[in-house]
C-alpha cells in the first residue's frame, strides 16, 4: 500500500524570514493523520532569508538530521559545537536529555533551503551527541547512497532507531531498486524533481508513506533528489 502527502496538501508556515511546509503535523498545526510515520516524525521543508535563522531554543529526545539542498546552514549548539552545512551535507545531532541550539542563514545575501528530519529515538535519556558528513555527488548518482543508520556501516551517520536513511540523484530514465524486509515500512520524500514509485508519479515536495509492499521501484523523470527512510 502507498499513500501520497502531495506537496500542496502539507501544511504551511510563513513568517517573513521562514517558509516553512510541514509533511506532518508541527507547531500550530496538527492533524491527526498525519502525526509522523513510524518513528519519523518531522519533515520540515525550510526557505530561509538571508541572514536570518531560529534562535537558540531546546531539544530533548528527538534525533534531529538537516539535509541542505541550496545555501548554507550554520549550527551551533551548547555542547560547544559549531558548523556550517552546505549541499551534499548531512548532520544528525543527537537532543537526548537536552541540547539548545541555533540554526541560521550563513549569508547575507543568498536564501537557505534545507529539509530538517525528527525521528523518534529507541530510548529518551541518551547522551546528546553530534556528526556531520559531506556525500559526494558520485556517490549517490543513480544509487541509493546509505546517508544514516542504527548499526554504523558504509561511512553513514549514526542515528539511535531502527531506521535508515537513503539519499539518491537520479536522471530521466534511471531507476533504483530497494527491497522491503518483511513488517518494514518506507517514506519516499522527493526533494525537487520528479519520480515514479511504483508507477505512481511523484513530484518536488511530494511523499509517501509505504507499506505491505515488497519493493519499491523508483523512476527518475527530468531528474530528482530524493530521500528513502526504511523503517521498522
Amino acid at each position: 500500500m502507498i499513500a501520497l502527502r502531495r506537496a500542496k496538501d502539507r501544511f504551511h508556515t510563513k513568517a517573513g524570514w521562514l517558509d516553512s511546509w510541514h509533511s506532518f503535523s508541527f507547531g500550530d498545526h496538527y492533524d491527526p493523520n498525519y502525526s509522523g510515520f513510524r518513528a519519523l516524525r518531522v519533515i520540515n521543508d525550510d526557505t530561509v532569508e538571508p541572514g536570518q535563522g531560529f534562535s537558540a531554543h531546546q531539544h530533548r529526545d528527538m534525533e534531529i538530521v538537516s539535509y541542505v539542498l541550496e545555501g548554507a546552514l550554520q549550527h551551533r549548539d551548547d555542547l560547544g559545537t559549531g558548523s556550517i552545512i552546505r549541499p551534499g551535507e548531512v548532520q544528525r545531532m543527537s537532543a537526548g536529555t537536552g541540547v539548545v541550539h541555533s540554526e541560521f542563514n550563513a549569508s547575507h545575501t543568498e536564501k537557505v533551503h534545507f529539509l530538517q528530519i525528527w525521528i523518534v529515538p529507541e530510548q529518551k535519556g541518551i547522551a546528546p551527541g553530534y556528526e556531520q558528513k559531506k556525500f559526494a555527488v558520485e556517490e549517490r548518482r543513480g544509487k541509493l547512497r546509505l546517508l544514516a543508520a542504527r548499526e554504523p556501516r558504509e561511512a553513514a551517520l549514526t542515528v539511535h532507531q531502527d531506521a535508515a536513511i537513503y539519499g539518491a540523484l537520479l536522471a530521466s530514465g534511471e531507476r533504483i531498486e530497494h527491497a522491503l524486509a518483511k513488517d518494514r515500512h518506507a517514506w519516499l520524500q522527493v526533494a525537487r524533481g520528479a519520480v515514479e514509485l511504483n508507477g505512481q508519479r511523484l513530484e518536488t515536495g511530494d511523499g509517501a508513506a509505504v507499506s505491505d509492499e515488497r519493493a519499491l521501484s523508483i523512476l527518475g523523470r527530468g531528474g530528482a533528489e530524493i530521500l528513502l527512510f526504511d523503517l521498522a
